[in-house]
């Protein structure tokens, strides 16, 4: 049976101490390590091989070279959740030259370049060949014209991405690699390049996002959008027509922020609990301006570490000495136009 019904949406009330420990949260992100490994290793190493001919050495374009770019900013970090679709129009509002700066996974390149919105950052962390893919998919141009868009953008990269991906880039490319807790890789990996710029992600590519606004960049506070780790209402899976809508497989229950109950998978648990677990762990404010998804959201309410807000918000508390610029720039006669007196902020 299926019921249309409409609702106010409120957020859950915030919990005065987490229900679990950093420990636990830690714990369950990693409890697929093993498997991860397994399945990956091979590729991980063959594709290191082939972009470092292609590319190398990656000790001469990396991510450390963005160390401290932006510190004591805020930062915007954007995943492909369902919800990004919440925060569009706020982040058009993020211009001029105060603009927030934002970091985004590469699987939304298409969707935020339809709607003019501007990132400082792509990262990709897949060392499969669908990221290729996922660059259009889902947008209103080809393939082809997507790519070509990529000339101006930069892109920090993971050294086991897929070489079709790398290949096709036509921006900057900055490198990074991953903590891969196997040592057999990592010494498979070092006879490539010794190469030691570490990202911890948490195994997904927001992560690494995360990780690029708030040790490299040194960025506080961080604005999570798109980070659900759950379906939405209507079983979508990102903010565009993707192949996952409505394929729920084998699904686990969630609440999400409101405490609606919503559809996820186990992988995205883990990585919901690697972002709390960091929230309660890493000195810094965390918000989550996602407007929906199940991150910070517990069945007993909301965790404190991650702060539950809109992207208008977020983004407002650093606009507003633009209200009193006018005044600033005319100290003898500080009436904007259609205002009878000058203006007082409060």
């Amino acid at each position: 049976m299926r019921r249309t019904l409409e609702m106010d949406l409120e957020f859950l009330p915030y919990l005065s101490e987490p229900p679990v420990q950093p420990e636990q949260l830690h714990k369950q992100s990693v409890s697929n390590d093993d498997t991860t490994i397994k399945f990956w290793r091979d590729t991980w190493v063959k594709n290191m091989a082939a972009n470092h001919k292609t590319h190398g050495p990656f000790n001469e374009q990396h991510i450390g070279m963005e160390w401290g770019k932006y510190r004591n900013q805020p930062a915007i970090v954007l995943g492909s959740g369902p919800s990004l679709k919440n925060s569009i129009e706020a982040l058009k509002n993020n211009v001029g030259e105060n603009r927030i700066p934002v970091v985004s996974c590469l699987h939304n390149f298409h969707y935020l370049m339809d709607h003019g919105i501007k990132v400082d950052l792509w990262v990709t962390l897949d060392a499969g060949e669908v990221t290729l893919e996922e660059i259009s998919e889902g947008g209103k141009k080809t393939p082809a014209e997507y790519l070509e868009m990529t000339k101006d953008q930069a892109l920090a990269a993971f050294v086991s991405s897929h070489p079709k991906l790398i290949d096709s880039w036509n921006g900057y490319i900055l490198w990074y690699s991953a903590g891969i807790p196997d040592k057999s890789i990592r010494d498979e990996m070092e006879k490539i390049e010794k190469f030691e710029i570490y990202l911890s992600n948490g195994g997904n590519v927001l992560g690494a996002a995360m990780y690029i606004a708030k040790a490299f960049w040194g960025c506080n506070p961080i604005a999570f959008s798109g980070a659900d780790f759950c379906f939405d209402y209507i079983k979508k899976f990102h903010p565009w027509d993707s192949k996952y809508d409505g394929k729920l497989g084998k699904p686990v229950i969630l609440n999400d922020i409101f405490g609606n109950k919503v559809y996820s998978w186990p992988s995205y648990i883990n990585y919901k609990s690697w972002f709390e677990g960091v929230s309660m762990r890493c000195p810094g404010q965390w918000f989550n301006a996602s407007e929906g998804g199940a991150l910070g959201a517990y069945p007993q309410g909301l965790i404190p570490s991650i702060r539950q807000i809109t992207m208008w918000d977020f983004i407002r508390q650093y606009q507003v000495c633009e209200e009193m610029k006018y005044m600033a720039q005319n100290p003898t006669n500080a009436t904007e136009p259609n205002f009878n007196v000058p203006k007082v902020l409060f």
